[in-house]
């Protein structure tokens, strides 16, 4: 029987909206797979990371938690950049991601906007002047795909840096990297914009009425020594970190399906079959977080409902019939993590009343 290990980013709403949008919604699996389960005890890495560079607690992040999986060490931030770079067919060095971003002025904020659709070609030539005006100073851009760029390093700098998943759709402010060495990457980040703001192929974007690559976002530092290792026997994710972390570990990775039983079929053919019925099936699901960020909380609701039909209720049914051994379900968001750890007979703890999902969102406000 196979053991099931399910993320969810972004479930749990802030407190004062969360009774609001979570009105009318029906959630019967889901609510019981949250109510029935045992917490871990062990917090681990992952719950929260220290920030060793300023002395700060700071709140768990989907990098975080995947790097941790994996058993890639994440005490100075998850280091996404040379595990990325990897998978995107560059060596071995030091590297930073710089993902081509838009930065918007709203009122006295300045959002960060991420996934600009630029082409291949105009991401090599806003690199190449990147790089031109960078020349002997220790950077060299690259951009192996449009939307995910790197720098690589001479050494690691001394920076901490917020994921571009956590700074998406936020005020960049407060996002910036801290640390020794953040003076120098604030006015890297400055210059940047300067020269961007005024590349002739931005103009062009404008005139188009197309958004202009005004900056890039610095996250996820690493060397090329990082190396993910997992025991499951199959991963699928509408998450990329997930399909690079198996690969990194040579696991089969199977594309998000639009149910569980279709996820479970694939992992079965993709990967050995006595692997993939004894060993454990990683599911990473982040649907609600594109919707989170647009602040559409219409299509959070579907996206929930459409989970809840094709994953919750077969999961549950196939826990509760045996068809999988256990299930651990980790749901990231707010301040931190709620790990829960469900058997065949928590189905029967029938004294672990379901709650209704708004009153996980009260919790997430205060408890750390």
């Amino acid at each position: 029987m196979k053991n099931v290990h399910l993320i969810i980013t972004d479930l749990f709403l802030p407190e004062d909206f969360a009774a609001e949008v979570c009105a009318g919604l029906r959630l019967p699996a889901l609510e019981r797979l949250l109510a029935r389960g045992v917490a871990n005890s062990g917090r681990g890495n992952l719950a929260t990371n220290r920030n060793e560079l300023g002395g700060k607690v700071v709140p768990a992040t989907l990098e975080d938690l995947l790097c941790g999986v994996f058993g890639v060490s994440c005490r100075a931030g998850a280091p996404v950049a040379p595990i990325a770079a990897a998978f995107d067919g560059l060596g071995e060095g030091c590297w930073l991601c710089a993902d081509p971003v838009h930065l918007r002025l709203q009122r006295e904020q300045v959002v960060l906007l991420p996934n600009v659709e630029i082409s291949a070609n105009e991401a090599l030539v806003l690199c190449a002047s990147l790089n031109a005006h960078f020349v002997g100073q220790g950077l060299e851009f690259f951009a192996p795909h449009p939307q995910r760029w790197y720098v690589r390093l001479d050494e690691l700098p001394e920076i901490r840096t917020v994921p571009l998943s956590q700074a998406a759709g936020r005020n960049i402010h407060g996002n910036l990297p801290t640390g020794a060495a953040e003076r120098r990457w604030h006015q890297l980040f400055n210059e940047i914009q300067m020269l961007l703001f005024a590349h002739p192929l931005n103009a062009a974007r404008e005139e188009r009425g197309e958004l202009p690559v005004n900056s890039v976002w610095f996250w996820g530092s690493g060397d090329g020594r990082v190396g993910a290792q997992s025991t499951y026997a199959s991963v699928s994710s509408d998450e990329m970190l997930g399909e690079m972390l198996a690969a990194s570990a040579g696991l089969p990775f199977v594309e998000w399906s639009p149910t569980w039983q279709s996820s479970f079929d694939s992992a079965l053919t993709h990967g050995e079959r006595r692997l993939a019925a004894e060993g454990g099936q990683l599911l990473v699901w982040t649907g609600l977080r594109s919707a989170l960020q647009r602040g559409d909380l219409a299509a959070w609701r579907e996206a929930l409902q459409t989970f809840e039909a094709n994953y919750a209720q077969p999961l549950w049914q196939a826990l509760r019939g045996g068809k999988i051994a256990s299930l651990q379900l980790d749901v990231l968001g707010g301040d931190g993590l709620r790990q829960t750890r469900l058997t065949r007979g928590s189905g029967w703890a029938l004294w672990r009343r379901p709650k209704r999902l708004a009153e996980y969102s009260v919790e997430s406000r205060h408890t750390k």
